[in-house]
């Protein structure tokens, strides 16, 4: 006979105030940079340094912000970032959930021969070089293509996308195959609007990896009027931090410096607003997605 475990209501209380000492931890972990680099975005450079944060108004400024969208170029790379991430999304869950269907299907002929070519591209890929010279040979470089189209497939996020659909009961197939529907039929009209929280956060792990991404532009772009905003930035700390070797008076460097230290917090600010407004609405799917394959049975 199997033995029951009696947990003690003692234990059970320890439990939860560990675990939520833990949670409070964390939570304060993340809250606590946020708040620092909101309220440091708009102190004066000097009480900053000197005084560290400080809640006195007197001492705040918005010149930081000022300057960040005085600049032309803000605005661009904004416009840039938002045209490449929507596109890249919408490319990449596209390409994603017509691959991961009929790799969720039983009866797939060569379905495991597949999965090793995919698995193998998780672990290895050709560099920087070869793949620099595949998008220049394609005439792909200072175009979009070059930022959407590379990194477009992601393996993991089929391997998601397939658990989900193999979560779905078969029955839903033979009850849409019963009335005539085809795979086609079924796969746009009754699968994907039950797949609505998969798509959810593959749409946003996509955008969020786009929106942060610069190296690739950096890379593939040289057009400075198709930059996105993440390499905007980069620039505008460049352009008002003082090289070294720079001649210039002791004054107008510290100057510069302050000026660089401010900015350095208001470009974060800016670059997160997109992300930190779009969480919400994602929040309710973001749940279900993210336990894709947790429970089976």
């Amino acid at each position: 006979m199997k033995q029951k475990i009696m947990i003690s209501p003692l234990t059970n209380k320890l439990f939860y105030i560990i675990g939520f000492s833990f949670l409070g931890f964390f939570t304060l972990a993340i809250l606590v940079p946020i708040v620092y680099v909101l309220i440091a975005s708009f102190m004066d450079p000097t009480v900053l340094q000197n005084q560290g944060i400080s809640l006195d108004l007197s001492s705040w400024t918005i010149t930081a912000y000022i300057r960040v969208f005085e600049n032309r170029m803000i605005w661009v790379g904004f416009r840039n970032s938002l045209f490449y991430s929507v596109s890249y999304t919408f490319i990449s869950v596209g390409v994603t959930i017509l691959a991961a269907y009929p790799m969720s299907k039983k009866d797939l002929v060569g379905k495991k021969l597949i999965n090793v070519f995919f698995v193998i591209t998780m672990f290895f890929g050709g560099g920087l070089v070869p793949t620099y010279l595949l998008i220049s040979n394609l005439n792909m470089l200072d175009t979009i293509w070059a930022i959407v189209l590379p990194n477009a497939f992601n393996v993991w996020n089929l391997i998601l996308a397939r658990t989900y659909y193999q979560s779905i009961p078969d029955e839903l197939r033979e009850a849409s195959a019963v009335d005539g529907a085809s795979e086609f039929t079924h796969f746009f009209k009754i699968l994907l609007p039950v797949c609505k929280p998969i798509i959810a956060v593959l749409a946003l792990y996509q955008f969020v990896g786009m929106w942060n991404s610069y190296f690739d532009p950096m890379i593939y772009l040289n057009n400075a009027d198709m930059q996105p905003l993440q390499l905007v930035l980069r620039s505008i700390l460049i352009q008002n931090t003082p090289e070294p070797g720079m001649i210039a008076d002791i004054a107008s460097m510290a100057e510069m410096s302050k000026l660089a230290e401010l900015l350095k917090y208001s470009t974060i600010v800016v670059s997160s607003i997109p992300l930190l407004i779009m969480y919400p609405f994602f929040h309710k799917y973001f749940e279900k997605g993210v336990m894709v394959g947790s429970v089976k049975g």
